[in-house]
């Protein structure tokens, strides 16, 4: 299965853990019904902007779309290079490397590589979980708003935030920046 298929069947699968109705999830994310259903079959390559919206009204980080489904084989604790899934957002081609092993852990780890002169402004505001993100910039330069809140970022830099407000992520250079995001996620809120 390609990754396109594999982010669809696992929005699919955590969608059906809520007892969500495609009509619920779309009314939750504002993605309209027939978006996610072209994505939960595959047939759509959704960029970073939808899949953001569907994982917040989810409750989820982005991330865990590259975590392996139900009934997969129990997972290995180590995840070679050549395992890890790539994901390119089709409107800007920023790439998103899951590092991190399939096991159960609140914390993820995500590579991503960032083309000079792009933008993505990630809308969604307070989720239902609690996540935590840290992103160290490794090389180039990247403007982060937070809010209302605008961060600029060298290399070596690491900005800490919470996913609950608006997030705009700009690469103001004239090369790609490339940074590693580290995401907690914390049990729901009741």
């Amino acid at each position: 299965m390609d990754l396109n298929g594999r982010i669809g069947q696992r929005i699919r699968e955590l969608r059906a853990a809520q007892a969500l109705s495609l009509d619920a999830l779309a009314d939750r994310s504002g993605v309209s019904r027939s978006n996610i259903s072209l994505i939960e079959r595959g047939e759509s390559s959704a960029t970073a902007v939808v899949l953001d919206k569907i994982t917040a009204a989810l409750g989820v980080p982005l991330a865990s779309l590259f975590q392996p489904g139900e009934g997969a084989e129990p997972p290995s604790p180590m995840a070679g290079h050549d395992e890890q899934p790539v994901w390119r957002d089709p409107a800007t081609s920023y790439t998103r490397r899951h590092l991190s092993p399939a096991v159960e852990s609140p914390l993820q780890l995500v590579e991503v590589r960032f083309p000079a002169g792009q933008r993505v402004a990630m809308e969604t505001g307070p989720r239902p979980t609690d996540i935590h993100q840290q992103l160290w910039l490794l090389d180039g330069r990247m403007e982060i708003t937070v809010g209302d809140r605008l961060w600029r970022l060298q290399a070596g830099d690491c900005l800490a935030m919470r996913l609950q407000q608006p997030i705009v992520f700009h690469n103001p250079g004239r090369r790609e920046a490339r940074y590693l995001v580290a995401l907690v996620t914390a049990p729901a809120r009741a």
